[in-house]
Parts: structure tokens; C-alpha cells; sequence
């Protein structure tokens, strides 16, 4: 009888596929790697190949360089690709561009690894789509009850409203890199900002590999150069780091504002120095989680990292065995 840890079991690496030799995710160097995104968390360099979508290709090589591994071989989404006995097929995760689950399957067993997802909508990348599943490996950053994110659009209109609000200041956007930063430009353009946002330097050689992806972020500026008073009443996108650095203090009276789903925290909003809290997430919340586990209704849950008690707990009282998995090495450098 076959049993789920013979297709998938963890290791001090990461996930590793012994029938097919590979790791999913691995948070160390390893001989073959399927790789569910590019936030740094998951995608690490130097493995010997990797198999990963075209676009996450494409972040490893803008962030680590050409050669972030040996070989490379880019599986579109819905694309199965055989490794040894076992064949795995990526598709969309709604995390970042390029973000995908990796469906593995073996001898007739079919154990699905999430990465990090979301199911509410993006405009930057496709919609996570639901694999019926013998295991659903899931994440569960905000895997607790209190995690229950707001909508979108009506954070974006907060900020817009605080950008009308205070026309003599700027407003300054702590966003992640990878994901959040071309996210929260889309929905400042679909809420009708089409002015030039400003951008700090860190953020651009994505910005533009989002471009070439097409993703069109509208018009785009350098955060640098012109009088302190030019920035009055505009909006500036950069690294959460950024809110409290020296960097910040080129702008008049920034309105420090970061988009996170942490930002429901109001203590973390308060340490940080964050005035404008937005709790945007690139991961599910707690209803997000449940809904999908109960709409797969996978025969067993794994959780891989996050808040594991509570979903692990919810599962079983759905009559679905669930387990946590001793996973380490995932920082939640893409979210917040």
C-alpha cells in the first residue's frame, strides 16, 4: 500500500519527492528543485536544476543572476513533467507572477503543495485554481481565526482619500519588492490614479520585469532628483525598509503608509512607525484557508508553515486528518 509520505516527506532541506529525487521548495542547495515562486524564502540559488515556471525563471535570473543554478527547465502552467516514476504539473498559486502549486503525482496518488497563495483577485498574476487532491499541502501564514483581511479596493480608497485629505505631504508605500509593490501600482490604476507613482530604486528591475511579462503599471518615475516640494500630493512606492531610513526624509511630512496583511496587527503598525496601516496580503486568511480545504476536501491536510494549531485543528473537526509539517527556512520575506 501506498502511503503519501513515500511520495513527499520532509527533510532538513525541505519537502523531498524520493521516487522522483527532488525537493519542492528546498531551503538549501540541493541536486534537482521544483520551485513554486521567486520570493527568496522558496527560491534559493545554487541547486544543481530547477523546474519552475517561465516567469519565476525570470525572477531567479533578475535577483541571483544567470547562473542561480546548473540547468534550468522553465513548465508552463498545466504542463506535466515527468520526473523518473513521478509527474508533476504546475499550476496558478494567485501569489505573485509566475507563483504555482505543484501537483505531484505517483502510482495513482496525487499530493498537491500550495507554495503561498491567495484566492481573492490580482492583476498582476492568474487566480489560484483548485486540484482535486489525495493531500493538499498548505500554507498557513494566516492561518488564525482573527485573520480576516479586508477588501482590496476599499484600502486603496483609504489611501486615496488620505492622499486628498493632506495635499501638502506625500505618501510613501512600504511595499515588498517582488508581488506587493507591482500589486498595490495595478490597484492604484484601476482606482484611477494615472499619475506618474514614484518609485524607489530598489524596486525597479521588477517593475520592469513585470512590464516585460505584460503587466502595465502605467507611469513610473525614479523617487529621486527635483525640489522636496514636487512630491507634495504624490504617491511613492518603496521597500518596507525604507519608511524609517534616511532615504524618506527627501519627501515633505511623508505619510509613512505599508501594505500588509500583518497591518491588522496594530501594534506591529505602531512599532513600525506606520501611520497609515493597509492590510493588503499576498497570502489567504483564515477564511480563505478553510474554504478552500473545504472545497477540495483533500483526504489529508499537511500544513507546511505558519500558523499550523488552529487549521490543523478546523481541519479535523471537518472529519479531515491534518498534521503539521516540521518545515523551517520560510521567513515571510514576500508578506507580510
Amino acid at each position: 500500500m501506498i502511503r503519501p509520505q513515500d511520495l513527499l516527506c520532509p527533510r532538513p532541506e525541505g519537502l523531498y519527492c524520493p521516487p522522483g529525487d527532488f525537493y519542492v521548495d528546498p531551503v538549501r542547495p540541493v541536486g534537482r528543485a521544483v520551485i513554486t515562486h521567486g520570493h527568496s524564502d522558496h527560491a534559493r540559488a545554487g541547486h544543481g536544476a530547477v523546474l519552475a515556471t517561465p516567469e519565476t525563471l525570470a525572477i531567479m535570473a533578475e535577483r541571483y543572476g544567470a547562473d542561480f543554478a546548473i540547468a534550468t527547465e522553465a513548465a508552463a502552467y498545466g504542463r506535466a513533467v515527468a520526473r523518473d516514476d513521478v509527474t508533476v504539473t504546475l499550476v496558478p498559486a494567485g501569489h505573485v507572477l509566475g507563483s504555482a502549486q505543484a501537483v505531484v503525482q505517483w502510482k495513482g496518488l496525487t499530493m498537491v503543495v500550495s507554495g503561498d497563495y491567495k484566492r481573492r483577485r490580482d492583476p498582476t498574476c492568474p487566480a489560484f485554481e483548485p486540484v482535486p487532491c489525495d493531500v493538499f499541502i498548505t500554507e498557513a501564514t494566516f492561518g488564525l481565526p482573527v485573520f480576516r483581511h479586508p477588501d482590496d479596493g476599499e484600502e486603496v480608497a483609504r489611501l486615496l482619500r488620505s492622499v486628498t485629505q493632506f495635499p501638502e505631504r506625500s505618501h510613501m508605500i512600504g511595499a515588498y519588492a517582488l508581488g506587493k509593490a507591482q500589486r498595490i501600482i495595478r490597484l492604484l490604476r484601476e482606482a484611477g490614479w494615472d499619475r506618474t507613482i514614484y518609485v524607489h530604486g530598489a524596486l525597479e528591475r521588477l517593475n520592469g520585469l513585470y512590464g516585460r511579462h505584460g503587466i502595465d503599471l502605467g507611469p513610473l518615475a525614479p523617487a529621486t532628483g527635483g525640489a522636496k516640494a514636487d512630491f507634495a500630493g504624490q504617491i511613492i512606492v518603496a521597500p518596507p525598509s525604507a519608511l524609517q531610513d534616511r532615504w524618506s526624509r527627501r519627501f515633505p511630512d511623508p505619510v509613512a503608509a505599508f501594505a500588509s496583511g500583518w497591518m491588522q496587527i496594530r501594534a506591529r503598525a505602531r512599532q513600525r512607525g506606520v501611520e497609515l496601516p493597509l492590510v493588503i496580503s499576498d497570502h489567504a486568511d483564515w477564511d480563505e484557508l478553510t474554504a478552500t480545504v473545504a472545497e477540495i476536501r483533500p483526504a489529508e491536510l499537511w500544513i507546511t508553515h505558519g500558523r499550523e494549531e488552529a487549521l490543523a485543528r478546523w481541519a479535523e473537526l471537518q472529519g479531515i486528518p491534518a498534521r503539521a509539517l516540521a518545515l523551517v527556512g520560510y521567513e515571510d520575506e514576500d508578506d507580510d
